[in-house]
């Protein structure tokens, strides 16, 4: 196994950059399409980010209830 004191700020710094990396290409991508696409593409993501948030919390509030 590795100690190194600097992994888990290697990590963290190679997630930034693929984040990043992803961030670009899906905005380089979002420029060259119309704006109704992308107000449609983007109510898709966020709708499904609040899905996503609202069956996280309710798990969450299920385990701490044991």
């Amino acid at each position: 196994m590795n100690n190194c004191p600097l992994e888990p700020e290697r990590k963290i710094m190679l997630f930034l950059v693929a984040a990043l990396l992803l961030m670009g290409i899906l905005l380089g991508t979002a420029a060259h399409l119309p704006v109704p696409v992308t107000l449609v593409a983007a109510a898709a993501i966020a709708g499904w980010l609040l899905v996503f948030f609202l069956r996280e919390r309710r798990h969450h509030d299920e385990v701490t209830s044991r």
